[in-house]
């Protein structure tokens, strides 16, 4: 199941925490990001160890535009996480807010 970044926006103003993990590059993260778990997408696999505790929990990918958050949505449920959500259009739908 998918979310929208104004479904999002909604949760980080809220003070909600939960699982956020960022997929875009090093440097694209360093220009913007929103306080979500870097994990390139690249590096994904060799990492993904470092979130095995969210496997039962619902985690939040982003990135650019939903491209490499969508593939590492269909990764990570490969890997038997239960309730992985892909931000539609990412970033560039984030800054048309």
């Amino acid at each position: 199941m998918d979310i929208t970044v104004l479904e999002l926006k909604e949760r980080l103003a809220s003070g909600e925490t939960f699982n956020f993990l960022d997929v875009r590059r090093e440097d694209e993260y360093e220009d913007q990001n929103l306080g979500a778990k870097l994990i390139p997408l690249h590096e994904l696999p060799d990492r993904v160890d470092e979130i095995e505790d969210w496997k039962d929990q619902e985690v939040v990918v982003m990135c650019r535009s939903g491209n490499r958050s969508g593939q590492a949505q269909r990764f990570l449920e490969s890997e038997g996480f239960i309730n992985v959500r892909n931000v539609i259009g990412g970033m560039l739908a984030w800054n048309e807010l």
